[in-house]
């Protein structure tokens, strides 16, 4: 058995620090969508992923991998996007089994609407804070911790 490799003093407060300013940011999106749009940021991440898929249409299965949520999960945010005319779900030409999440016109002009607000909470709370050189040095951490879990990832 190995011993547990305890966290440093400022590799604690490094990562309490993530945490906290990660899930404020989380509930402020959110906050910021229902209040202006209506929506949650999941429908708002849904929407987007559609918005910049090809033929803005993709199987559900790579829509729960896109996202990074699970597919009970996906399921669920696409049956109230179904329900308001944002996403129609379609038979997969290819494989009876499967469906297709497909944006909606209606979906592409909700998406249109919530966007500006959006990106101005993004702005104020995470861009208007960070120099130039903070956000390439985070963008190449984010990026380096993102392609090492994408890569040890347990198969499902």
């Amino acid at each position: 058995m190995t011993e547990t490799q305890w966290l440093t003093a400022d590799e604690q407060r490094m990562w309490r620090a993530y945490l906290d300013s990660m899930r404020m940011l989380v509930t402020r999106l959110d906050q910021q969508l229902a209040r202006d749009a209506g929506i949650s940021l999941t429908d708002y991440e849904l929407l987007v992923t559609l918005s910049e898929a090809p033929e803005r249409r993709m199987r559900m299965s790579m829509l729960a991998t896109a996202v990074t949520a699970t597919r009970s999960g996906v399921t669920r945010a696409i049956n109230r996007l179904v329900e308001s005319g944002w996403v129609e779900r379609v038979p997969c030409p290819d494989d009876r089994r499967g469906a297709l999440a497909v944006l909606t016109d209606a979906g592409a002009a909700k998406l249109a609407d919530a966007s500006p607000g959006h990106v101005a909470e993004v702005r104020t709370n995470v861009f208007d804070v960070l120099s130039p050189r903070d956000v390439e040095r985070l963008t190449s951490t984010y990026s380096e911790m993102r392609s090492h879990m994408s890569e040890t990832a347990p198969r499902r």
